[in-house]
């Protein structure tokens, strides 16, 4: 996971080019955010209108790493954020951030920003929309997009299964998605979200992979099921499902954690 967090060699690799999705693919670049150590998204939620204040997801560790059982809310956060075009080139003027509205590494990993725009503000000056996130659970077999806008690239592959507990170092997740394996993330690509090809929906963010074979430390997860049977996967990835987020909104773009429904971790 803490992989994901890219240096400045990696940032110097980045410099020499970029990689676009094949001329096939049905997801492209639209929504896609690069911060300055990840990538993100753009994100809505499915009743968002043009009038509510536009949110970028990624993950928490790439606010920060975390303690177990940590949980920020509504805390004021300048953050930028380039916003990419369809082809995955980077538009002129930033992205900002109001404030970091929910971060957690706890149960899952994800960070959401409230920016100082709204989603109808964006659409006019950059004639970019955000992507939708599925209020459903994913299922196996689902063809996926992984797009990092740290590397700007598209990663294809399927949703392999769910993992009960997904183990790292401090960190346990839950019902995390595992990729197959032609899904092979990088440093740089945590943040990145994970695509439905099929509906365009936002399923999930990815965020760490198993990268030596070493059983649950740190950048090398392990999955625990629900009888506690522990298994490695050397070389896979994994991310975390979304859909959770979407009954903890009301209008407006507002978290309210006490809806019913929402199963994310509180403070």
């Amino acid at each position: 996971m803490a992989r994901r967090l890219v240096g400045t060699l990696l940032a110097a690799i980045a410099a020499l080019g970029v990689t676009t999705a094949p001329a096939q693919a049905a997801v492209d670049y639209t929504g896609i955010v690069k911060l300055s150590n990840c990538s993100g998204s753009l994100v809505r939620l499915p009743n968002s209108t043009a009038a509510d204040k536009a949110l970028v997801l990624t993950n928490g560790h790439c606010f920060q790493l975390m303690k177990a059982g940590q949980v920020v809310v509504n805390r004021p956060d300048g953050r930028e954020f380039t916003l990419l075009n369809s082809s995955g080139s980077p538009f002129p003027t930033k992205l900002k951030a109001t404030k970091l509205l929910y971060a957690t590494m706890t149960g899952t990993d994800a960070a959401l920003y409230q920016l100082n725009t709204t989603y109808g503000q964006i659409q006019q000056q950059y004639g970019s929309r955000a992507l939708e996130l599925s209020a459903s659970h994913p299922v196996a077999k689902t063809d996926i997009r992984v797009v990092s806008g740290y590397w700007k690239k598209i990663y294809s592959c399927q949703i392999d299964g769910f993992v009960h507990q997904l183990k790292e170092a401090d960190w346990t997740w839950r019902d995390s998605l595992r990729y197959t394996s032609s899904c092979n993330t990088i440093g740089g690509t945590s943040g990145s979200p994970i695509i439905d090809n099929v509906s365009g929906k936002v399923v999930g963010v990815n965020n760490t992979g198993n990268e030596s074979g070493e059983r649950c430390t740190m950048n090398n997860p392990c999955e625990v099921d629900a009888a506690g049977n522990v298994t490695v996967r050397k070389g896979i990835n994994y991310g975390q499902q979304t859909f959770d987020f979407v009954a903890c909104f009301r209008p407006g773009t507002t978290l309210d954690l006490s809806l019913p429904g929402c199963k994310v971790a509180k403070p």
